[in-house]
């Protein structure tokens, strides 16, 4: 069964919840440990919230004011969608991201922070992340009752890693509602059996590239840097063979070495103002 949430005020609860968990993982000690990340729904919904107030103003009539949904789904994934508003003339133009997707950012950002206490980890992990079809909740990082792997350093920069990644990948999902990407694509979104169509299969691989700009200018101006999802394509790059669900953050015939040199193009240009 799918549980959807969805919504400024419901995301705000969320987000108290999300502190509610934290405190009472926390004081479970370690058999809680593997629910320590401070970021769960409730941080997603509020990122979304920060990233929509980072855009430029042109484009904030064009999306919801608390643009990311939720979806209880164990499959990783990241997509537009637009929702009937209180206002019949203006739709919710949103994102949703699945259960899976938290998870994945989740692990993702660990593995890469444990890397850099133990060289080869994050190598080993993408193999293993590799073979997740998707069909069932993503298997936990390994060895995490290791002590070393919940430092405050360590959970600083699984926290930071996070972050980027998702700034990233729900800036650039984003902006297919104001680059009208969605628009274009809408009724091609779904397949005969109603089930969801990676907008990425259908885009030019231009209109990619745009998306990649201008999410990576909006989540710069958020305060999120490029290295996390840089982290999160290399992780899609080196697997020995990809799941199906990496289509919904990485088009499949997608240089990333290219990507990742115009993702650190932008990122100069930006904080040498020479961004539009």
């Amino acid at each position: 069964m799918k549980f959807r949430l969805t919504g400024l005020f419901v995301g705000l609860i969320l987000c108290a919840l999300c502190g509610l968990t934290r405190g009472w993982a926390q004081a479970g000690g370690e058999d809680a440990e593997q629910e320590k990340y401070k970021t769960g729904f409730g941080a997603n919904v509020k990122l979304g919230i920060d990233l929509y107030k980072a855009l430029k103003p042109k484009y904030k009539d064009l999306v919801y004011v608390a643009p990311i949904g939720l979806e209880d789904t164990d499959m990783p994934y990241v997509r537009a969608v637009e929702e009937p508003g209180d206002d019949p003339a203006q739709p919710e133009r949103k994102v949703f991201i699945s259960s899976g997707f938290v998870d994945l950012m989740n692990n993702v950002a660990h593995a890469k922070a444990i890397d850099k206490l133990e060289k080869g980890f994050f190598e080993k992990y993408l193999v293993t992340l590799s073979k997740e079809a998707g069909d069932k909740a993503l298997s936990e990082l390994p060895r995490l009752s290791d002590k070393r792997f919940w430092s405050e350093d360590m959970m600083n920069e699984q926290l930071s890693n996070f972050n980027q990644m998702v700034g990233m990948v729900v800036a650039v999902e984003l902006s297919h509602h104001y680059l009208n990407h969605y628009k274009k694509y809408a009724d091609r979104l779904k397949n005969s059996e109603n089930k969801p169509v990676p907008i990425n299969t259908l885009m030019l691989p231009a209109e990619w590239e745009e998306s990649v700009k201008q999410g990576a200018i909006n989540a710069l101006n958020c305060g999120f840097g490029i290295e996390g999802v840089k982290a999160l394509f290399d992780c899609i790059d080196k697997m020995p063979q990809r799941p199906p669900w990496t289509v919904y953050f990485l088009p499949p015939d997608v240089q990333v070495k290219k990507v990742k040199k115009t993702l650190e193009k932008i990122e100069r240009d930006f904080f040498a103002g020479k961004t539009e």
